[in-house]
């Protein structure tokens, strides 16, 4: 049991060193410049969810008024 477990951890790092990462694999690049395309990524998920979540409630909101009938001259 203890043998294919190691074999199995053995594989996952062989498959983990194939992956490209978001991140500078140059190790004279230090500091916050490293993640730079890690960081990209983040902002434009978080600005995109934001986005997302506004069109949602919007429309939520637009439905919400429809159905209870406070929008005037729909009734």
């Amino acid at each position: 049991m203890f043998r294919r477990i190691s074999q199995y951890i053995t594989e996952i790092k062989s498959e983990l060193k194939k992956c490209s990462w978001p991140w500078e694999s140059d190790p004279k690049v230090r500091g916050f410049r490293k993640y730079r395309e890690l960081s990209g990524s983040t902002i434009v998920v978080l600005i995109a969810m934001v986005l997302l979540g506004a069109y949602v409630s919007l429309f939520d909101l637009i439905l919400a008024a429809i159905v209870n009938g406070t929008i005037t001259g729909l009734s």
